[in-house]
């Protein structure tokens, strides 16, 4: 193999999840260029990576197709000899089989899967971790050993957080894009005031997630809170929850960003189960969820926007002494 693409277009969290697959390649095909591409906006988790040639983006947000159409012709001419897809849609489906690639690899449920060279079964649940479901794919040019997901925070994204670093520290990524998935903004007040007031705590999210940071801040009256949502890159927070005592996450992406430096995570579920394969993958991961059995838990695979049932009580009956065990 001397060129090799991967595909996955998704969300941060499932491009974390498919940096297995990169692993496992370079470690086959050490001389190969391995290019990969994503979504538009999470390239930078990419910055200095060690061993990627090259990182693709696809803008889906302004001119779609158009921004499409210019990498289907730049995939065409990199001829490829291996192409990897992990995404289960049309596009990538179409733009896979008309690769080139002697080596074209998919999803069964990728619609256009009839055009790959290698189709391969996809399964949610039966204790099976995403980070299996990816490595199947290529099982036929490697072995089938676990390989964990890694990305490589360098030395400027050290020192960008050094100075957070000078004693005790919790972080909390309080927000998620589904509501569903989203440990209400109270339990996370609740959550700080256990917090010892040594510590220092420190909140992470998108720029659209500051006002909720804020408004946690505002309620706990913690001394050492601050608000760094939008301020940081991915890189610069995984520095950054590289040294914490604690990382607290919701199921969504820095969950697996902490996996991903092996930081200490503990993952709070609601209306999702870590039996659907996406759950915390450091050596110190923990998970809490409500030990009450619910009859509507869970209610879908990624969450909805609002609990379908009106009480949310996957989220509500997660008591204090739940989390006060994890810190």
């Amino acid at each position: 193999m001397k060129k090799i693409l991967v595909i996955q277009t998704a969300s941060i969290g499932d491009v974390i999840l498919a940096t297995p697959v990169l692993e496992k390649l370079h470690q086959y095909f050490p001389e190969a260029k391995i290019d990969l591409l994503v979504k538009k906006g999470n390239e930078t988790l990419f910055t200095g990576h060690p061993f990627l040639h090259e990182v693709l983006t696809w803008d889906k947000q302004s001119h779609k197709y158009r921004n499409f159409d210019k990498l289907m012709h730049q995939v065409w001419f990199a001829k490829y000899d291996l192409v990897v897809n992990m995404q289960r849609f049309f596009l990538t489906g179409l733009m896979t089989g008309i690769s080139r690639a002697g080596m074209r690899i998919g999803f069964d449920k990728n619609p256009l899967s009839f055009l790959f060279t290698h189709k391969i079964s996809h399964k949610i649940g039966q204790g099976i971790h995403e980070i299996e479901r990816n490595l199947v794919l290529i099982s036929a040019i490697t072995d089938n050993e676990r390989t964990m997901p890694r990305i490589y925070p360098g030395p400027s994204d050290f020192n960008h957080v050094a100075a957070f670093k000078t004693g005790l520290y919790y972080t909390l990524s309080p927000a998620s894009l589904w509501f569903t998935k989203q440990f209400p903004a109270e339990k996370w007040v609740g959550l700080a005031k256990l917090i010892s007031r040594d510590a220092a705590v420190y909140l992470f999210g998108s720029p659209g997630d500051a006002s909720l940071c804020d408004e946690i801040i505002r309620q706990a009256n913690h001394p050492a809170m601050k608000n760094l949502a939008g301020k940081l890159t991915f890189l610069q927070s995984a520095a950054l929850m590289k040294d914490a005592r604690m990382n607290f996450t919701n199921d969504s992406a820095p969950m697996h960003l902490a996996s991903a430096v092996n930081a200490p995570v503990t993952a709070i579920y609601c209306s999702t189960i870590p039996g659907f394969g996406f759950g915390p993958l450091s050596d110190n991961s923990r998970v809490v969820e409500i030990t009450e059995k619910l009859l509507c838990r869970p209610c879908g695979l990624h969450g909805y926007r609002s609990c379908p049932e009106k009480h949310f009580r996957c989220a509500m009956g997660i008591t204090n002494d739940q989390l006060a065990a994890h810190l």
